[in-house]
């Protein structure tokens, strides 16, 4: 919620907090970026954005038949394909004489035939759905109509792989060799409108654990701009989650740092003495500049934040500058807390 304080959907932080949370935990292990994907949708209220546990994406283009194939099936087999399926006419890329008519005939029956031999590899497989990043033409929206099999053809690159990686399936560049193990899966696929448009959803994947954020919105602009202001927040979560420690912000471990190295330096000799006090002093520069920029007296709060953490001990050690109450408390028990990895980052 931090994060999303100073964007634009400040409004809503509690409702989109929830949504990213729930994304990152939801993924492997890895926490792999690409497995959150992020769809928008303009039109509805912004409170009408939600979370699909799976992959969800636009229809793509489609051809005649579409409309009487079936539209939601449960634990589906799933065919990748990185081929086109449209009637090829051997005229339009090869120059061919022929003696007699009954020749050119037998042209054309061959390129039906061709044809007719992927669609049948393809059925045969056992797959219900059909995905291509090529085309698929209307011959064989229909012909997988007529069996009820879903197809979509032209699905964006990045969709497609993320199909991939969320159900198991692999991309397949010829019909030939269709087996079940090529060949992925979910627990439930189906179209639902959304807005103007509608979308393919893959719910209940088995292979990579991957989410779809999907958002609605008045403008497209408005849109574009939750999408970057989310994208923060998903980096911080996922950061959070892979840090395996926090610290107190508010300049009090910054402080914790300067006592640290001043006692430190009474155990050497020499000019280095000189350089690690003046980094030591350096440190400093954090919660001045938190004092100061919150209307505060820096030297008198600084003057109690040495006098805390000289006491050393557990207690002293969170304390930092309090902005909001224009003071020095325990940082730690008012939750502003960072990651170390930031800290450390910032040393």
């Amino acid at each position: 919620q931090t994060s999303l304080n100073s964007k634009i959907i400040s409004k809503y932080k509690e409702f989109f907090s929830e949504l990213v949370v729930s994304a990152v935990l939801y993924l492997d292990e890895d926490l792999d970026k690409s497995d959150i994907g992020i769809k928008k949708i303009t039109g509805g209220s912004v409170t009408d954005s939600f979370l699909v546990h799976g992959v969800c994406f636009k229809k793509t283009f489609s051809y005649a038949g579409f409309e009487q194939q079936p539209k939601s099936f449960e634990n589906p087999k799933i065919a990748l394909l990185n081929l086109e399926l449209e009637l090829k006419a051997e005229k339009d890329n090869a120059e061919i004489r022929i003696e007699n008519p009954e020749d050119y005939q037998k042209i054309v029956d061959a390129e039906w035939k061709i044809i007719y031999n992927k669609l049948d590899s393809i059925v045969n497989s056992g797959a219900k759905l059909v995905l291509s990043a090529l085309p698929i033409g209307d011959l064989a929206t229909q012909y997988f109509a007529d069996r009820d099999i879903f197809c979509a053809g032209r699905v964006p690159k990045d969709d497609l792989q993320r199909v991939t990686k969320a159900t198991g399936a692999v991309p397949q560049t010829t019909v030939n060799g269709i087996t079940e193990d090529v060949l992925g899966t979910c627990a439930k696929f189906e179209e639902v409108q959304l807005g103007n448009e509608r979308y393919n959803m893959f719910t209940g994947c088995p292979a990579t654990k991957t989410t779809t954020m999907v958002l609605r919105g008045g403008a497209s602009q408005y849109l574009e701009e939750t999408e970057r202001s989310l994208n923060d927040a998903i980096m911080i979560v996922r950061r959070a989650v892979k840090s395996h420690a926090i610290v107190a912000g508010g300049g009090a471990i910054e402080m914790e740092l300067s006592r640290y190295l001043r006692e430190y330096l009474r155990s050497i000799e020499g000019k280095s003495q000189l350089v690690i006090n003046g980094f030591a002093k350096a440190l400093e520069t954090i919660p001045r500049t938190l004092s100061e920029n919150s209307g505060m007296d820096s030297t008198d709060i600084l003057n109690k934040l040495r006098q805390k953490h000289a006491q050393s001990g557990e207690e002293g050690r969170w304390f930092g500058v309090n902005v909001l109450q224009g003071n020095v408390s325990d940082m730690y028990a008012e939750f502003v807390w960072e990651p170390e990895q930031v800290r450390i980052n910032v040393l």
